[in-house]
């Protein structure tokens, strides 16, 4: 029986209520980003780490189970993923290298030929080039402080990788503490609930990391060898973007085959750049048709809208780093909210 001493009816009181819960939710998200923006030195490891220690997990168990000590199979696991990473990107700017040259004077011929058909006067590279060398001798002490603004970043990246190694190399190795860990720090009476979430989160993670990193390769295979008999230079190169871009669902994919469309279109002319372009776009249908159903069907699917406003979202706080950590983040998320209704929702 409703209350007749009450100042509001019983509904605008209940949106009065949801209102303020989601106000309340809303600030305690703002104050979490703006904390973690001020200590992402110390927060960007921790996530890289973990999302490092979901894909790596595997291998360390296998060793584990092969009687391999702990720490050992952490220290090995870690000295792997150097080796591997190492290596790729050894790969990948021995490529540039090569074939930057090349790669740069085609763009040049294609930038030539575009002054030719559209340039107007007083367009042209000679005039592009002699405002250049007049903007970098005035503004010469910008681009000195710039040089050692990108010096200070590239110090801080190195720490953080550094440290976002030794990371994964506690995580591994400490994993089989982490359950006991939860349960002692959780609530009375909620520790089951703590940890069956802490293992849909990990699990959605980990089901992130494997899925996307099994279709980055075989998405910059096809690609690469694509290239290769298309003769594009920078293939190799080209096709290592591909598997980076892969890790930021939809945006990546777009983002590097258009520049491996551009290479081919500056270097080899517009058939080529044709053939690259269905090259590309046959890689894509494949993975959205073929490999993200069948590979990615157990872990945490996500709506592409909700995806595209993930990844926008991670990039206003983070930049490419945001885009990077902001879907797997949100699979955890998703993976939460999938426990908490299988334990407490109702049909």
């Amino acid at each position: 029986m409703q209350d007749s001493r009450a100042l509001l009816p019983e509904p605008v009181r209940r949106v009065g209520a949801w209102c303020a819960v989601l106000l309340l939710a809303a600030g305690v998200v703002y104050v979490g980003i703006l904390l973690c923006a001020e200590l992402r030195t110390a927060i960007v490891p921790v996530l890289l780490a973990l999302l490092g220690s979901a894909l790596l997990g595997p291998f360390h168990r296998r060793l584990v189970k092969a009687r391999v000590n702990r720490s050992i199979a952490a220290a090995v696991t870690c000295v792997a993923v150097v080796a591997v990473v190492g290596g790729a990107v050894y790969i990948v700017v021995a490529a540039l290298i090569d074939t930057g040259d090349q790669i740069i004077a085609s763009l040049r011929d294609a930038a030539e030929d575009l002054a030719d058909h559209f340039g107007a006067a007083g367009t042209s590279l000679d005039d592009l080039a002699s405002n250049a060398r007049e903007l970098l001798t005035k503004f010469g002490g910008t681009a000195a402080s710039g040089v050692i603004s990108g010096v200070s970043v590239v110090g801080e990246t190195i720490a953080m990788a550094v440290l976002a190694l030794l990371l994964v190399f506690f995580f591994l190795r400490d994993s089989d503490r982490v359950a006991g860990a939860l349960r002692s720090m959780a609530p009375q009476g909620t520790a089951d609930t703590v940890e069956a979430m802490a293992r849909r989160a990990f699990e959605a993670v980990q089901g992130f990391m494997r899925g996307t990193t099994f279709i980055a390769f075989i998405d910059s295979l096809c690609i690469t060898v694509g290239l290769l008999i298309l003769d594009v230079p920078g293939a190799v190169g080209l096709g290592a973007l591909v598997f980076v871009g892969a890790y930021i669902p939809y945006l990546g994919a777009f983002i590097s085959g258009a520049v491996a469309v551009l290479v081919a279109l500056a270097d080899r002319g517009f058939v080529i750049a044709l053939w690259a372009l269905g090259i590309v776009l046959a890689v894509q249908v494949l993975e959205g048709h073929v490999l993200q159903p069948l590979i990615q069907s157990r872990t945490v699917q996500m709506h592409p809208a909700v995806v595209m406003v993930t990844i926008t979202a991670g990039a206003s706080v983070a930049g490419v780093l945001g885009m990077l950590l902001a879907v797997p983040l949100t699979a955890a998320a998703f993976g939460v909210v999938h426990e908490l209704r299988t334990r407490y929702g109702t049909s």
